[in-house]
């Protein structure tokens, strides 16, 4: 919990709900931190992660992670447009976002047209992992959070 609270700069409630379940937010911190030692960019870990949380109406997520957009000096425009599930601007982040909606809609069955979309733009099959890390992490925070009413 104090990575987490150095993270947001406190505590979010919804990671001190996680912990009526050591196992689940031991977890979710493990794979979280896996996750931001990705390759993949800060700002393209965070399209993860906002598609994910916007995806399965986490608005705790959107929120808190709406925060850390704004600490890497995201612009406002490209936040406004992930919390609203609108395609992004700069066509590499937008197709990380159209990426990670794939990877949950095909539930990882991805036709190689799709998969060689997203190298396009200069990702590559490690980076295509890593979305399925950050999908992964945050499907059971959001899940966890919605369950638990976290606000």
């Amino acid at each position: 919990m104090e990575r987490t609270a150095a993270a947001f700069g406190k505590t979010p409630s919804a990671v001190a709900r996680m912990a009526e379940s050591p196992e689940l937010l031991n977890g979710f911190l493990e794979l979280s931190a896996a996750f931001e030692g990705a390759t993949l960019d800060p700002v393209a870990r965070e399209v993860v992660i906002m598609t994910v949380a916007v995806r399965n109406d986490c608005h705790i997520c959107v929120t808190m992670h709406t925060g850390k957009l704004r600490k890497l000096g995201a612009e406002t425009g490209l936040i406004a447009a992930l919390r609203e599930g609108r395609p992004l601007e700069d066509e590499r982040l937008e197709a990380v976002r159209q990426f990670t909606l794939e990877v949950l809609a095909t539930a990882g069955g991805v036709e190689d047209e799709r998969l060689k979309m997203f190298l396009s733009h200069g990702y590559t099959e490690r980076n295509a992992l890593e979305v399925v890390l950050g999908i992964g992490t945050y499907t059971m925070s959001t899940l966890a959070n919605r369950l638990m009413r976290a606000v």
